[in-house]
């Protein structure tokens, strides 16, 4: 009568490990930054001298206002905006279309293992500045902010003590 096959035993240490290859609490380490503003600095400079074959591409101006680098590297987030906002959806069309040509150009300025695979995504940070302003233009904000009234409430309460 042949054995039965024993189930294997679990490895606790395992879900361990798998769980903390990403840590979620912390902010990103000193070479993903360092390594993301290698990233954007040159990634700048190719959109700015037009180093891509794709006159799409090439007719764009397009900022590169952020690139954030996942915790291996291999995988580089670049936050974009067109100038003036305008044809954001075939700006990104474009680097995505061009990603490959993009990554290789990139990679021969980075002294890394693996070039990181391009991801582009629109840039909020513009809309978020102007809805943020314009809060802080509305009137009842303006009354919280206003520096008269917290002076001449300074001195009021001194003049009751």
């Amino acid at each position: 009568m042949p054995r039965a096959i024993a189930a294997p035993r679990a490895m606790p240490y395992l879900a361990r490990m798998a769980k903390q290859r990403f840590p979620q609490g912390r902010g990103p380490s000193q070479r993903q930054l360092r390594v993301g503003e290698v990233i954007r600095r040159r990634l700048a400079e190719i959109l700015s001298r037009a180093e891509v074959h794709d006159p799409d591409l090439n007719r764009l101006s397009i900022t590169v206002s952020e690139v954030r680098a996942s915790p291996d590297l291999k995988v580089a987030t670049a936050f974009v905006m067109p100038l003036g906002g305008k044809d954001e959806e075939g700006a990104l069309a474009a680097l995505r279309r061009n990603k490959a040509e993009l990554r290789h150009l990139l990679s021969r300025e980075l002294t890394l293992k693996f070039a990181p695979d391009l991801r582009f995504v629109l840039d909020g940070t513009f809309d978020r500045m102007d809805e943020t302003r314009r809060l802080l233009a509305e009137p009842r904000v303006q009354a919280d902010l206003d520096p008269e009234d917290a002076t001449e409430e300074a001195a009021g309460d001194d003049g009751q003590r």
